[in-house]
């Protein structure tokens, strides 16, 4: 049962912070705002670390298997 979990919490978080950051890099090479009403290299920076922050925490559950 722990097996099941430790998937599902990685995949998660693999999806999420692979999405988060496909999308981030796209954001920033057509010049378009990553959040409205916020600094652009704010946002940018913010967005960067979350997705990698996430990226690591899928990383460390598949460790864990």
């Amino acid at each position: 049962m722990e097996r099941a979990s430790a998937i599902f919490a990685g995949v998660v978080f693999a999806l999420f912070g692979g999405g988060l950051l496909l999308w981030t890099a796209v954001r920033v090479r057509q010049h378009r705002p990553v959040a409205e009403g916020v600094s652009p290299v704010a946002s940018a920076t913010l967005a960067g670390v979350v997705s990698m922050v996430a990226l690591i925490f899928g990383t460390w559950c598949f460790s864990r298997l």
